[in-house]
């Protein structure tokens, strides 16, 4: 996970959400690597709900056109903080089984959620090709991937060994 994280950042494909401030965008990196080699998630948001750290504001398209200002959801650095420590997790995850020389990891339900959707339902006990999805993951930065997992924010899935 780790070693993942660091690439992104030595090639530049580190994914920056919109919501980071200047400060966070700064800061952010070095967040993630603190948080990855001796935290977790919960200890990537709370630095991020540091002040500063977010915009409180964002420009958000409005459904017939146009643009309209809004406040950045409260909800914010947990999203950001999830998905992101998610992905890299399961991309070090995909390196692991690679080197292990186990073919595919299995998507769960790593964090239980209010009203799953149906496309994370469908998910569930599939098995995916670790070496496809580390690709995927790593081409597909801060965006929905090919394979589908994560399949959006807060979906709660990501992928365990067999």
């Amino acid at each position: 996970m780790f070693e993942e994280i660091e690439t992104d950042i030595a090639t530049g494909k580190l994914y920056f959400s919109p919501r980071l401030s200047p400060t966070g965008k700064a800061a952010y990196p070095e967040l993630l690597k603190s948080a990855a080699q001796s935290g977790t998630d919960d200890t990537l948001s709370s630095q991020l709900r540091v002040p500063g750290r977010l915009n409180a504001t964002e420009e958000r398209r409005k459904p017939k056109g146009g643009t309209t200002i809004a406040q950045v959801p409260i909800t914010a650095p947990e999203t950001l903080a999830e998905g992101e420590f998610n992905r890299f997790y399961a991309r070090g995850l995909c390196r692991r089984a690679i080197a292990e020389g186990i073919e595919s990891v299995f998507v769960y339900r790593a964090k239980e959620v209010i009203n799953p959707r149906s496309e994370s339902e469908a998910l569930i006990g599939k098995s995916l090709p670790a070496k496809q999805l580390l690709e995927d993951l790593r081409a597909h930065i801060g965006t929905d991937t090919a394979l589908g997992l994560p399949p959006g924010p807060n979906s709660g899935l990501s992928v365990r060994l067999p």
